[in-house]
């Protein structure tokens, strides 16, 4: 039996251009984001993948990257969950913000802090712990069960609600989590065996 997970960071949205802070904010993707998604598929359907039914957030820019994808490998019309557990992580008073302007404010030292700590989240924010314990009752309700029961799922999330996934599925710690970078528009795909663990992991990077 195939137990096919695939992520997706979404492709590069209006803001992660401008280099501000977007957590819950909603803008689109750029032009370039368009072309990662769109590549993305690409990717996959080069690779023979197809799917039984997709995940992503309530989010403009995840929901397109799953749109194009799924065009690009000819299942426009595939069943897609959308849902606010799989959002990027809220980040509060930091939210629209540019990075530099926010580290002028509070200085480089908390900014980072607030980045790339484990469960220190910004004002009025989440930390990636807060994410991590929305994301994954989620994910084990929702998403899980019908990989293991057979269904090929695409999740198109963000950064930090992938993360999340990433850390059980590679058995990362508190520590090395907030390290991982997830690329825009570059699926990760997993296999799992029949206990859940992965089986095999293939990073489609771009050319």
């Amino acid at each position: 039996m195939e137990r096919l997970l695939v992520l997706a960071r979404h492709g590069q949205s209006e803001w992660n251009l401008k280099n501000l802070f977007t957590g819950w904010k909603d803008p689109g993707l750029t032009e370039l984001g368009v072309e990662e998604a769109r590549a993305a598929g690409r990717r996959l359907k080069a690779k023979g993948v197809q799917f039984d039914v997709a995940f992503t957030s309530d989010l403009t820019r995840a929901q397109r990257t799953c749109a194009l994808i799924l065009e690009e490998l000819g299942q426009s019309g595939l069943p897609t969950h959308a849902d606010a557990a799989l959002n990027e992580r809220d980040y509060g008073d930091l939210s629209g913000l540019n990075k530099d302007d926010a580290r002028a404010k509070w200085g480089e030292e908390q900014v980072h802090v607030w980045r790339r700590s484990y469960d220190v989240p910004p004002p009025g924010g989440e930390s990636l712990k807060d994410t991590v314990a929305r994301v994954l009752p989620y994910t084990m309700r929702e998403i899980l069960p019908r990989v293991m029961r057979g269904e090929r799922v695409l999740v198109a999330a963000h950064g930090n609600s992938l993360r999340a996934l990433v850390m059980v599925l590679d058995g990362l710690t508190t520590e090395t989590i907030p390290g991982l970078e997830l690329h825009t528009g570059v699926p990760l795909v997993y296999h799992l065996k029949d206990d859940t663990t992965v089986a095999s992991k293939e990073v489609l990077d771009r050319d």
